[in-house]
């Protein structure tokens, strides 16, 4: 698809590119210029996930609940194509921003190798199954906005000049871990299972063939099971932390 800008008809792909990239280049310029230079990168990563994740999930939702057919083997509408463009744009930046700066870190690069993967073949290889990468995209970035938040406070909850950070990331941590926990612990795996016998009992012969939605099973699979034990030991962090000011408190009070 393409969208026009002043008279000019440009493909969506490259205009989401610029759009996304310009956000990361003014959130590190200029909205987080006077951050500590190792957050930076971070901060202004959150930035453009903030800008994607909710609008992903309106996005998404409305194209999905759009079409005609809402099977996981249904051909891609326009509107679901464009949310695909949407979020391979954005993750397309993210993953430069994490070779740029983070080059070692080989589990999030792989995360978005393997996300990009999913959704190209599903907009430019087969054209078929965006409503079940579509609904994965809702289940995954409708905790975006709160997990950014938290993220953005908890890097500078140890900077004395920023004493709010640290109070909204404690306060923030339970709801979120709890809705984290619900969303990719629950709702996630109940979706994916649906998907995964759906195609496993022939559904999509013939649009999607078995080694492609087998690839997006474990790319997926893979994906959940990592946010689960990611949840998990933070829960364990939060518990360990509340267990030790209690303590601390009990010492005083004594």
């Amino acid at each position: 698809m393409s969208i026009d800008v002043g008279g000019i008809s440009v493909p969506d792909l490259p205009l989401f590119f610029s759009m996304f990239l310009t956000i990361y280049l003014i959130a590190y310029s200029v909205v987080f210029r006077n951050w500590k230079p190792q957050i930076r990168p971070e901060a202004s990563s959150c930035l453009i996930s903030i800008f994607h994740g909710t609008p992903a999930v309106f996005l998404a939702t409305r194209a999905v609940f759009s079409s005609p057919t809402r099977s996981f083997s249904s051909a891609n509408t326009l509107a679901q194509n464009t949310v695909l463009d949407f979020s391979v744009a954005y993750f397309l930046t993210d993953l430069l921003h994490y070779i740029v700066f983070y080059p070692s870190d080989v589990l999030f690069i792989g995360h978005h190798l393997a996300t990009l993967f999913v959704f190209l073949t599903c907009r430019f290889l087969v054209f078929h199954g965006a409503c079940a990468i579509l609904g994965l995209l809702i289940l995954a970035e409708v905790t975006s906005a709160c997990q950014n938040a938290w993220t953005l406070a908890g890097a500078r909850k140890s900077d004395p000049e920023s004493r709010l950070a640290g109070r909204v990331y404690d306060l923030l941590s339970p709801p979120f871990y709890a809705f984290y926990s619900v969303v990719r612990g629950v709702l996630g795996p109940l979706f994916f299972g649906s998907m995964v016998a759906s195609y496993a009992r022939g559904e999509a012969n013939g649009v999607i063939p078995n080694w492609l939605w087998i690839s997006w099973a474990v790319v997926v699979g893979t994906a959940i099971t990592v946010s689960i034990l990611w949840i998990w030991n933070l829960w364990i962090e939060w518990f360990r932390e509340r267990k030790v000011k209690l303590g601390q408190e009990d010492k005083k009070i004594r």
